[in-house]
């Protein structure tokens, strides 16, 4: 896996030069990364904060990724390999039936075709942001009341069927948090492609302006979906590694040697927000006979290489492998433009051996 996501890499070095197009195996190493191709924002959003502060706090460990879990976001206290923030792409909506003395009605729409199949959310929080100086608080006896009703694309709430959520504020805060998680586990979200909510808030008891407390739509400023998943190549069960980076040597035998990717010299630096680059690693060296104890060969590399020595013509040496790798974490957009902080496992060469 690890020679065939080289090569790949080896092969879009070099494809900025050769042709302005990606080519068949640029595509599937896209692919392999849950990618349907090589992404190309037209106006990318800035990085949620949330996605800074779990990248960088993996950055600022001696060896950040290798010391994670690979199928849990620690950050966040949840299972996960996958961290996107959905931006709202609905509209506000006309009043519909009056619920005491409403002040704001809106389609929150989140675009979620980027999910691959066999991905299983088990993190969902809705975030709500308003203008911090367009609304009053509440007159004494006033409560401002939000619903969140379950809806089509087009913005109809689900016939028959309660809200999703329901809440009393005595103060509409800049932001907003509300855990969607067990709404998506039982099945909220019809189809995969897209979620839609309609938020209503209005005003109950006491006197005054129903546009006072929450303002309307100006007050509202933007709403997003953060979303954890866990990917269908997420292995439970893996343990923590570490390793060493290697060394500088002139040793002729099987081990790790040094490699840098930058993202820049595969043309990839229009989409990935961070790192700049990684230390890959790769491995080089023979696997003389007889087979030393530090190569970390089998017992059928170790017979190989007795026939090798026997008949050196018909029977090849075993080959210098990786048999050890630790993940990464990559910041980037995704094909529909979304923010993404992914946990990528087996990218960094830490053993090498003889097989």
């Amino acid at each position: 896996m690890w020679m065939w996501l080289l090569r790949g890499l080896a092969w879009a070095l070099l494809s900025p030069a050769l042709a302005p197009e990606p080519g068949p195996q640029e595509n599937s190493l896209l692919r392999s990364l849950g990618l349907s191709a090589k992404p190309s924002p037209k106006s990318p959003a800035p990085v949620p904060p949330v996605l800074w502060r779990i990248f960088h706090k993996r950055r600022t460990l001696p060896r950040p990724e290798a010391e994670l879990e690979p199928c849990r976001v620690e950050e966040l206290n949840v299972p996960g390999s996958i961290v996107r923030v959905f931006a709202d792409q609905g509209r506000f909506l006309p009043a519909g039936p009056p619920q005491g003395r409403l002040c704001l009605r809106k389609l929150l729409l989140f675009n979620l075709s980027a999910l691959e199949e066999g991905e299983r959310p088990t993190m969902a929080q809705l975030e709500l942001r308003f203008q911090h100086n367009s609304y009053h608080g509440p007159s004494p006896g006033q409560v401002l009341e939000l619903r969140l009703h379950r809806a089509s694309r087009r913005g109809s709430p689900q016939p028959g069927r309660a809200p999703l959520l329901e809440r009393s504020l005595v103060q509409l805060r800049k932001s907003l948090l509300f855990d969607l998680s067990a709404a998506l586990r039982a099945g909220a979200v019809p189809g995969r492609d897209y979620l839609a909510l309609v938020l209503e808030m209005s005003v109950s008891g006491g006197p005054g302006s129903p546009r006072s407390p929450c303002g309307g739509s100006d007050a509202f400023a933007a709403a997003s979906l953060l979303l954890v998943t866990l990917g269908r190549q997420c292995r439970a069960g893996r343990g923590r590694r570490s390793a060493p980076s290697p060394a500088a040597s002139a040793s002729p035998l099987c081990k790790p040697r040094r490699l840098y990717i930058s993202f820049s010299d595969v043309g990839w630096e229009n989409w990935i927000i961070a790192p700049q680059g990684y230390l890959a690693n790769y491995c080089g060296g023979e696997c003389p006979f007889p087979l030393a104890a530090e190569l970390n060969s089998t017992n059928h590399a170790v017979l190989q290489t007795m026939v090798h020595s026997l008949d050196p013509q018909g029977t090849p040496q075993p080959c210098c492998v990786p048999v050890r790798l630790s993940p990464i974490s990559i910041l980037y957009y995704d094909n529909s433009d979304n923010v993404v902080l992914r946990h990528y496992e087996d990218m960094v060469v830490d053993e090498c051996g003889c097989r």
